[in-house]
């Protein structure tokens, strides 16, 4: 029972600890959000874009930069899917070491209390490895998500970003 009760608190050790450095990672990314936000807010107010040749260029810059984001964004969904993949290779592995270290703990003995010991401590290993399985997909659930806001903010602030700058440029030469 004390064995049981001491695998139960080392797991929730690991899992509070991987709660803590998922909190802290979606704390930077807000620092960082909010920093380049308060850079691109601080600068002036923009002027209109004025003549319709001029209009038409900045469309097509627009339209060009936008394209450009998208296409850096599936570059980098494809590499979170990618980097998502091995984890659950890595993950499928873990379970099936898990599986066989379970297999081994139910050897049959002799000593009858040897063998209630041994089914207390399969029990025990079968719920831990459960556990472990479903901690290890919800991980991968939230990683996932994670991955694919970040990357569609990171575009949405790129594809705003490449709308400010050239603008500057343009009220400057005036």
């Amino acid at each position: 029972m004390k064995s049981w009760a001491i695998r139960s608190l080392i797991l929730l050790a690991l899992l509070a600890s991987y709660w803590g450095v998922y909190q802290h990672g979606r704390e930077v990314e807000r620092a960082e959000a909010a920093r380049a936000s308060a850079e691109r807010d601080s600068g002036d107010h923009l002027a209109e874009v004025v003549g319709e040749r001029g209009a038409r260029q900045e469309e097509q810059r627009r339209a060009q930069a936008q394209e450009e984001a998208r296409a850096h964004a599936q570059k980098e969904r494809t590499i979170a899917d990618a980097g998502a993949a091995g984890a659950d290779t890595a993950g499928q592995r873990l379970r099936d070491k898990a599986g066989k270290l379970a297999a081994t703990v139910s050897c049959p003995g002799t000593d009858t209390a040897a063998i209630a010991r041994g089914q207390a401590a399969t029990r025990a290993a079968m719920v831990l490895s459960e556990l472990r399985d479903r901690a290890d997909a919800r991980a991968g659930e939230l990683a996932q998500a994670y991955d694919r806001a970040r990357i569609a903010g990171q575009q949405c602030e790129r594809e705003y970003g490449a709308l400010i700058p050239k603008q500057r440029a343009e009220v400057a030469s005036q």
